[in-house]
C-alpha cells in the first residue's frame, strides 16, 4: 500500500512511500502549507490569498490562486487518499491527518496531556518531538510562513518543557540537564525553563550553580524588563537555599474527594469532562441541579489518571450561613493538605500561591473547586502547570476565567425524563406508576427537588406516592421546602436571590409572572419597562448566575420551579403584565398586517415588525407565548385585549394549520365580546368564530354562529362578509345551491361597495361552487376574473387561493401549470396548510399524466406537511396513495 507523509516541521516536502515528491517553487510549496495546517477543512478564499500574499497580492490574486491550485493537484494526481478539491467559498485538502507531521505532533502532545501516568506522558512527548526535523517551512518564507513559524517555535519549546518537566518527575535530573542548559542559552528569559534548570542543577547536588542560575535571571530580569522573578520562581529559590530541592513522591499524596451519593445519567456530561481540552473546566448552573455531585462522580471514575492525589474544598460561594470562603484560606489548607511545617508557610498570601503552585508543578493532581461565587476567589487557587487538572462548579458562568485562564465552561442543566425516572423510581420504586409520572413532571428534572420528593417518600414508607403527588400539586414550591436548608428548593434559591442587585432581582421576580414557556427580548423589556439595550444586559446577569437560561439568541427561559420562586418573590404586578399583554397585542396585529395587508383593520396601534418574512419569524417563536398571554387577559379579565390576540392570531393559525387552536381561541373571544357588550363586536365574533368551527369541520355549529353573524349584521360589509363566509361553509356541507346563493349576494354587496378585493374572493367562491354543480364554464370565467383582480390588487394570499381553484377545472396539464403556481405562492405566503392541500391534489394530476415519481415526491411532501399539523384523517389518506404504489 502507498503511503504518504507531508513534513511541515522542517523543510515542507511530501513523501511517497519515503521517497520525495518534486512540490516545485516557493509559492507551491506556500500554498501546500497553506492548506496543510488545515488539512480536512475548507480554507477560503480570501484566507488563502492572505496566506499567499497579504498586502503584496497580484492584480487577479484568485486567478494567480486558480492557476497555483491547478499546478498542485497535478503535484497530489496519483497519490491515494489524498485530494484537493473546491469547496462552497474555497478549497479543501483531504488527506489523513496523521499523515501531517504538524498534526501527528499535536496528537501526540494532547495524548500525553490525558495521560494517566508520568511514563506514558514521557513515551507521547517524545514521540511527538521526534517529528520535528529543524526550523519549520525552512527555506520556504512568507509574511504568513513566518508568524506561523514563530507560533510553532513557542509549541515547540512549551513540549520539550513539559518533556523536561516529567522527566524531572521521574528522578532523570542527570539525564535532562544538558538539553535544559542549552535551552536556557536560547531562550534567557523564559522562568519555567529557568526553574526547571534550578530543579535539575539541585538534584545533581549542584546547589551553587542552581543559584547562580537564579541570580542569572533575577538580573536580566531587572536589565531588559524591569521586573523581578515570580512567586513561584522566588519560592524555589528559597528552596534551594534550604537545600529541600525534594522529589515530588517524598510529599503527601491528599485524597481529599467527599463521597458521592447515588448519581444517574450525566453521559453527555460525562463523555465532555473525559475529552481532553484544557485545564480547567467550570460546571455551572443553578442551585440544586447537580453540579457537585457530577464534579466527584467524574473525579471518583478518574482518581487513578492523577497519582499525585485529589485536592477538594468547598469555597461557600452560596452558603446558607456565613460569608463564601476567602481565597487565602483555601491556599493554607492546601498547603497543609501537602504537609507543608508552619514554620515554612510564607506570610504574604502572594508567597503562600507562589508556594502552592511549586508544590504542584509538575504533579498530575486533580484539584475540584466546589460552590466558587467568582473569578477572583478562584483564580490564586488555579495550578501554573498543564498536568493538573481542574474541576470548578458554581452558579456563576465565571466568564473571567474562561476569558482570562481558557477554561471551557459546560452548562449543568436538568436532568433528561429517562434519568428522572431512574433517579426517582431507584429510591421509591415504581409500582404506583401514575403517582411517580405526576411526581415527574412536577419536578421537572431538578435533581434536588427529586431527592427531596425521594427522601420524603423514604421517611414514609406506608403512605402512598400519590399523596406526595398531590400535596406537590396543591403547595407548589412550599411542597418543596424543609428545616433543613440543605435539603429545601427554596432555600437554596434564595442564597442565589439574595445575592442579586435590587434591579436584577425585580426582573427575575417579574419573569416568574410572564405568561408562556419562555420570552423574548422584545417581551422582556415590555414587561420590565426598561430599554432593550439595558434588559438584555440585566437578562444576561440572571444567565450568568444560572437563574436564566437562553437556548436561542435574544430568548430565555426559567425551570418552572425557579419561576415558582420567582413569582412568589415579585408577588403581583398587574402594571407590568398589562404592558406585556399590550406589547403582544400590538405587535401581533402589525405582523398580521404584514402578512395579510387585504385584511380589514381593527382599531389598534401596531408595532410594526420589518418585512413578512420577520413577521411570520415572530409568530413561529412567539405562539406559545401568545396564547399564555391570551389566558393570562382571560383570567385578568382584560377582555377587548383577548379579542384582539385571538383576531391577530388568525391569519397565522389558518396558514400554518393551527386550526383546533384558532377555534379555541375564538371560543375564548365569544366570551370576552359578550362582557365587552359591544354588539358590533358580538356579531364579527360570531362570524369569525363560525369561520373557525368550519375549518375544523363542525358544520352544523359553523352555520349557527354565522346565521347570527348575518342575522346581528347592521352594516353592508359586515353583511357581505357574513354572506360569503356562509356560501363557504354551506359549500363544505354540501348544500351547493344555497352557497351559490349566499356567494352571490356578497359579490351583489362587494360590487356595492366598490370593493375589489373582496370582489375577487366572491367571484373566486362563485367559481368554486360552480365546479361543484358542474357549471365548469361559469367555474373558469369566475375564477379567471377573480385572478385578475387580485393581481391588480396586489392580492397573493388570494391570487394562490383562485390558482388552486382554476387547477381543480383544467386538464391534467393545465392543473398541473396552476397547482405549481399556487404552490409557489402558498410557500412566499408560509401558508403550509393550503400548500399541503395543493401538493395532495397536484399529486392526483402527476399521476393522472402517469408520472408516478412526481406524484409520489409531491404526495411525500404533503404526508411531512399533515403530520406536522396533527391532520390524521388526510395523513392515513395520502399513506393509502402512497401505499398503493407498491403494489
Amino acid at each position: 500500500m502507498v503511503t504518504v507523509r507531508f513534513r511541515l516541521l522542517g523543510e515542507i516536502r511530501v513523501l511517497r512511500d519515503d521517497q520525495p515528491v518534486d512540490i516545485g517553487h516557493r509559492r507551491l510549496r506556500c500554498l501546500l502549507a497553506a492548506l496543510l495546517v488545515d488539512v480536512g477543512r475548507v480554507v477560503p478564499l480570501d484566507t488563502l490569498v492572505d496566506r499567499m500574499w497579504r498586502e503584496q497580492a497580484p492584480g487577479r490574486p484568485r486567478d494567480t490562486l486558480y492557476t497555483y491550485m491547478s499546478r498542485l493537484r497535478t503535484v497530489l494526481a496519483g497519490i491515494e487518499n489524498v485530494g484537493l478539491a473546491q469547496r462552497s467559498g474555497g478549497y479543501v485538502l483531504t488527506a489523513d491527518a496523521d499523515s501531517v507531521d504538524l498534526h501527528r505532533f499535536r496528537r501526540l502532545r494532547a495524548e500525553a496531556t490525558a495521560a494517566g501516568d508520568d511514563a506514558t506522558m514521557a513515551d507521547r512527548l517524545s514521540r511527538a518531538l521526534a517529528e520535528w526535523d529543524g526550523e519549520p517551512f525552512a527555506g520556504t518564507t512568507s509574511d504568513w510562513l513566518d508568524e506561523q513559524r514563530t507560533l510553532l517555535t513557542t509549541e515547540h519549546l512549551a513540549a520539550r518543557l513539559d518533556f523536561a518537566e516529567v522527566r524531572l518527575r521521574r528522578g532523570e535530573h542527570a539525564g535532562v540537564l544538558a538539553a535544559l542548559a542549552a535551552l536556557a542559552a536560547e531562550h534567557p528569559l523564559d522562568e519555567r525553563l529557568s526553574g526547571l534548570l534550578m530543579l535539575a542543577l539541585g538534584r545533581n547536588g549542584r546547589q551553587a550553580e542552581a543559584l547562580r542560575e537564579y541570580d542569572r535571571i533575577r538580573r536580566l530580569l531587572a536589565e531588559e524588563l524591569g521586573t523581578d522573578p515570580g512567586p513561584a520562581l522566588q519560592q524555589l529559590h528559597r528552596q534551594v537555599l534550604a537545600g529541600e530541592i525534594a522529589l515530588p513522591d517524598q510529599f503527601p499524596v491528599p485524597h481529599q474527594l467527599p463521597g458521592v451519593g447515588r448519581f444517574v445519567g450525566r453521559s453527555a456530561l460525562l463523555a465532555a469532562l473525559d475529552r481532553p481540552s484544557t485545564m480547567v473546566t467550570v460546571l455551572h448552573g443553578p442551585g440544586g441541579i447537580g453540579k457537585t455531585q457530577l464534579a466527584l462522580e467524574w473525579a471518583h471514575r478518574n482518581a487513578e489518571r492523577h497519582p499525585d492525589g485529589q485536592l477538594f474544598v468547598d469555597l461557600r460561594g452560596f452558603a446558607a450561613a456565613g460569608e463564601p470562603m476567602a481565597a487565602q484560606v483555601a491556599v493554607r489548607g492546601f498547603l497543609d493538605a501537602f504537609g507543608v511545617a508552619p514554620a515554612r508557610i510564607p506570610v504574604g498570601f502572594d508567597a503562600q500561591v507562589g508556594l502552592y503552585r511549586s508544590l504542584v508543578a509538575g504533579r498530575r493532581l486533580l484539584i475540584v473547586l466546589d460552590n466558587a461565587v467568582d473569578t477572583a476567589q478562584v483564580a490564586p487557587l488555579l495550578p501554573g502547570t498543564p498536568t493538573c487538572t481542574v474541576l470548578v462548579t458554581s452558579r456563576d458562568r465565571l466568564p473571567g476565567l474562561v476569558t482570562a485562564h481558557g477554561a471551557r465552561a459546560l452548562a449543568v442543566d436538568v436532568l433528561t425524563a429517562e434519568e428522572s425516572r431512574e433517579l426517582l423510581t431507584g429510591r421509591v420504586g415504581s409500582a404506583e406508576p401514575v403517582a411517580v409520572q405526576d411526581l415527574l413532571s412536577r419536578c421537572g428534572g431538578f435533581p434536588l427537588a427529586l431527592s427531596i420528593v425521594a427522601g420524603r417518600a423514604e421517611a414514609q414508607p406506608d403512605f402512598p406516592l400519590a399523596v406526595l403527588a398531590d400535596e406537590l400539586r396543591e403547595s407548589g414550591l412550599d411542597a418543596l421546602d424543609d428545616a433543613d436548608p440543605a435539603a429545601s428548593l427554596p432555600a437554596v434559591l434564595a442564597r442565589s436571590y439574595v445575592a442579586l442587585p435590587p434591579e436584577q432581582a425585580k426582573v427575575f421576580g417579574l419573569l416568574g409572572l410572564a405568561p408562556g414557556p419562555d420570552i423574548g427580548l422584545a417581551a422582556a423589556a415590555a414587561l420590565t419597562g426598561l430599554p432593550p439595550a439595558r434588559t438584555r444586559s440585566v437578562l444576561r446577569a440572571l444567565q450568568r448566575v444560572s437563574l436564566l437560561h437562553q437556548d436561542v439568541p435574544d430568548r430565555w427561559r426559567l425551570h418552572d420551579l425557579i419561576a415558582l420562586y420567582a413569582a412568589d418573590q415579585a408577588g403581583s404586578d398587574d402594571v407590568a403584565l398589562r404592558r406585556l399583554v399590550d406589547s403582544c397585542v400590538r405587535t401581533a396585529c402589525g405582523g398580521d398586517h404584514l402578512l395579510d395587508p387585504h385584511r380589514q383593520p381593527i382599531e389598534v396601534e401596531p408595532l410594526l415588525l420589518p418585512d413578512k418574512d420577520s413577521a411570520l419569524a415572530w409568530f413561529t417563536a412567539e405562539h406559545a407565548c401568545l396564547l399564555a398571554a391570551l389566558q393570562l387577559a382571560v383570567r385578568r379579565g382584560w377582555h377587548l385585549e383577548v379579542w384582539r390576540l385571538a383576531w391577530a392570531l388568525t391569519t397565522f393559525h389558518r396558514r400554518q394549520g393551527h386550526l383546533s387552536v384558532n377555534l379555541d381561541c375564538w371560543l375564548l373571544a365569544l366570551d370576552a365580546a359578550d362582557q365587552v357588550g359591544d354588539p358590533g363586536l358580538r356579531q364579527r365574533t360570531h362570524r369569525l368564530l363560525g369561520r373557525a368551527f368550519a375549518r375544523v369541520g363542525s358544520n352544523a355549529r359553523a352555520l349557527f354562529h354565522l346565521r347570527q353573524s348575518l342575522e346581528l349584521a347592521e352594516d353592508v360589509p359586515e353583511r357581505a362578509h357574513s354572506h360569503i363566509a356562509l356560501a363557504r361553509a354551506l359549500a363544505r356541507a354540501g348544500d351547493d345551491e344555497q352557497a351559490l346563493s349566499h356567494a352571490t349576494d356578497a359579490l351583489a354587496l362587494y360590487r356595492e361597495l366598490a370593493a375589489p378585493a373582496w370582489e375577487a374572493t366572491a367571484l373566486n367562491e362563485i367559481g368554486l361552487i360552480s365546479a361543484r354543480v358542474g357549471k365548469l364554464d361559469d367555474a373558469r370565467l369566475a375564477c379567471e376574473a377573480a385572478l385578475l383582480l387580485h393581481r391588480e390588487q396586489g392580492n397573493r394570499d388570494g391570487e394562490a387561493n383562485t390558482l388552486d381553484n382554476l387547477g381543480r377545472l383544467g386538464s391534467d396539464v393545465a392543473a398541473v401549470r396552476h397547482y405549481e403556481q399556487a404552490l409557489a405562492l402558498y410557500r412566499e405566503l408560509g401558508n403550509t396548510h393550503d400548500e399541503a392541500d395543493t401538493l395532495d391534489r397536484l399529486a392526483e394530476r402527476h399521476l393522472g399524466l402517469g408520472d408516478r415519481a412526481r406524484a409520489s415526491a409531491r404526495w411525500r411532501e404533503a404526508l411531512a406537511l399533515y403530520q406536522a399539523q396533527f391532520r390524521d384523517a388526510d395523513s392515513d389518506r395520502v399513506r393509502r396513495r402512497l401505499g398503493s404504489f407498491g403494489r
